[in-house]
């Protein structure tokens, strides 16, 4: 039995390396790829430029905050331009260095100490994971970025998430660094999904920001059309797509605020799913089977990436609705949810805060929360989960792993 496994396997791989490939460079279709030419975002990628511009004279630019929802082409401008921008500085032999972090990982920015050491890391220096007082790492920090006449520009993205679990006073310090160094300047590019990240700030952070503020608009469906056509040319082997896949992913992606990641991921997994099956283009009923995968990956990664109090809520109001059918309103989440923190030893959010996080849980996907009146009695939300069924134990799964109960 195990010998007919074995050639079995055997012949699957030798029938797929004897099929036609649909991809001719799946890459292009990644998240993280800068294009040669970015459609659509013209004007922002000018706006930033002319911000940059100083810099090439070694004069510190203004720092930068870009908003816009998740596919709007921020980080991929934010990269595009930056290259450009090298490009010319070592062209001229200008002392230019671009730091990217993606705050969003974990063991890079989920603690000060490991923020510094990661900057720290990109100047080719390493001091130990942990053990040395926060004031020696940023001292170090300061030494190695003046130990040469250079101008350093640093690009947080997702800089709501490295506020979300550290705190602002980072940015606070990093804005403030200039004052002690001599040699050198930072300046600052923040990426953030959430539009109002800056209102949230302490005002003396604010006010040593002093930041220019760039909104990316959503794309519209033809918009995508023709940032999907573009990346499918080199993409895909010619004539691997069939007529009107293009337009029912633009669809998809414009239905859901314009996201051309999703549209992108959509395009690729559809071509995967393709292969898969032998067949020799990619046809509409792909499309459908991606846009399933993909929702059930994106709801995964979605509760995975939330920090642990959003975790607590949401193991409360699961709780709940395995118990009984219907509407579940914030009250009795509040009271479930304490009892997680007991069994976690969380410190309990206020109410208000809970609230807050079953709003955000909503704007996520993952609940269906309706606020209503109950008149003098003041407010209350209608909270159902929209967890597809077969998705249910898995994310039950992974908020206990997450709480470790």
């Amino acid at each position: 039995m195990a010998d007919k496994n074995e050639n079995e396997l055997v012949d699957y791989f030798e029938s797929f390396l004897k099929q036609k490939p649909l991809f001719t460079n799946k890459n292009v279709l990644q998240s993280d790829y800068t294009p040669e030419s970015l459609k659509h975002r013209e004007v922002q990628i000018n706006s930033i430029a002319q911000i940059l511009a100083p810099a090439l004279r070694l004069e510190k630019p203004s720092n930068i905050f870009i908003y816009g929802k998740t596919g709007t082409g921020k980080t991929v401008t934010v990269k595009y331009t930056t290259e450009k921008f090298l490009e010319v500085a070592k062209k001229r032999n200008i002392p230019i260095k671009v730091i990217y972090v993606n705050c969003k990982l974990k063991k890079v920015a989920d603690t000060e100490y490991r923020m510094i050491a990661q900057l720290i890391k990109e100047f080719g220096q390493e001091i130990p994971a942990t053990g040395l007082p926060t004031e020696e790492v940023y001292s170090h920090f300061f030494k190695i970025v003046d130990e040469k006449k250079q101008l350093v520009i640093l690009v947080l993205d997702e800089i709501d998430q490295l506020v979300e679990k550290i705190g602002d006073e980072v940015l606070y310090s990093l804005t403030r660094i200039n004052a002690e160094l001599k040699n050198s300047q930072i300046g600052i590019i923040g990426i953030s999904n959430n539009l109002i990240f800056a209102q949230t700030l302490d005002s003396r952070i604010k006010s040593s920001l002093s930041q220019e503020e760039l909104v990316f608009s959503p794309y519209n469906a033809l918009q995508i059309v023709d940032i999907l056509s573009h990346r499918a040319k080199t993409a895909f082997e010619k004539d691997a797509i069939k007529q009107g896949v293009i337009q029912k992913c633009a669809a998809y992606a414009a239905r859901d605020h314009g996201d051309a990641r999703r549209a992108l991921d959509l395009l690729r997994v559809a071509g995967e799913i393709a292969e898969r099956e032998g067949s020799k283009k990619v046809e509409m009923k792909h499309i459908d089977d991606a846009e399933a995968k993909i929702e059930k990956d994106c709801m995964v990664e979605a509760v995975e990436t939330q920090p642990k109090q959003f975790h607590a809520v949401l193991y409360a109001i699961m709780s709940i609705v395995s118990k009984r059918d219907g509407f579940i309103h914030t009250g009795e989440v509040y009271e479930v949810y304490k009892a997680v923190c007991i069994q976690t030893n969380l410190r309990p959010l206020t109410q208000r805060r809970v609230s807050d996080i079953i709003g955000e849980l909503d704007l996520l996907g993952i609940i269906n929360a309706k606020t209503i009146s109950k008149g003098r009695y003041g407010r209350t939300r209608d909270i159902s989960v929209i967890i597809a069924k077969e998705m249910v134990e898995k994310i039950n799964s992974i908020l206990k792993n997450k709480l470790e109960l």
